[in-house]
């Protein structure tokens, strides 16, 4: 096993299908088995997901509603599709907690980096939402910070492509693929991985970071077992 304890970021996009927002039925029952799929090789797997299928409370132009309260509704969308993840993964008989970092204790239980690494030793999936809890920071901000709490051994960025390319290669066709980066080469190229943030807390703490097509089968299992998928940044 290449990757004993990992901590997956999900875009809340993932979950969407042919609609422009929302949860498809589909894509849930994907991730939830991709995931079971990684569980059952004995992994330890913790998962912070966003909530742009729902809002984004980074773009609310056209909208009365001020950064602030925006980023708490997009906090509130990531506590969703927690929800939804977790009925998926539990319905197939995985044990799962549901974790918050700002409170909704009703529907998660609060988010604590030791709370949270017992679950993992206890073989638990943790899923972790709200963002950190607080304004003005990303999802992505959260999955690394998160990662780093738990003593993750990488980074998993699941998105729409496979992996970090010189361009964005939906609109460029030219655009190449990077399969091993370094931060600084990130930085000064600067390729859209993640925000700054994020990759410098990963760049200071020495954890690295695979980009994947999340949207392709046992994509999650293959980078667990050694397998070397997407683009590493390390």
């Amino acid at each position: 096993m290449k990757y004993s304890k990992v901590l997956l970021k999900l875009s809340g996009e993932a979950l969407l299908g042919p609609q422009g927002s929302g949860i498809d039925a589909k894509q849930l029952a994907f991730y939830a088995d991709e995931i079971g799929k990684a569980l059952s090789l004995g992994v330890a797997i913790a998962v912070v997901i966003g909530g742009g299928n729902i809002y984004r409370g980074a773009q609310v132009t056209g909208l009365e509603i001020p950064r602030l309260q925006g980023d708490y509704m997009g906090m509130l969308a990531t506590a969703i599709n927690g929800l939804a993840l977790q009925s998926a993964l539990e319905k197939r008989g995985l044990p799962t907690k549901l974790m918050a970092s700002l409170a909704v204790e009703q529907v998660c239980e609060p988010y604590t980096p030791k709370k949270a690494s017992r679950h993992l030793e206890q073989g638990r999936l943790v899923i972790i939402v709200g963002g950190l809890g607080r304004p003005y920071f990303t999802t992505d901000s959260a999955a690394s910070l998160r990662a780093l709490e738990i003593d993750a051994d990488v980074l998993l960025k699941g998105t729409q492509v496979d992996g970090v390319y010189t361009d964005d290669p939906l609109k460029n066709l030219a655009a190449v693929r990077r399969s091993k980066l370094t931060f600084q080469e990130v930085y000064q190229q600067k390729l859209r991985v993640m925000d700054m943030t994020a990759l410098t807390l990963c760049e200071e703490n020495n954890l690295p970071i695979v980009v994947f097509d999340a949207h392709q089968s046992d994509q999650l299992c293959k980078i667990v077992q050694g397998e070397h998928i997407g683009t590493l940044i390390s």
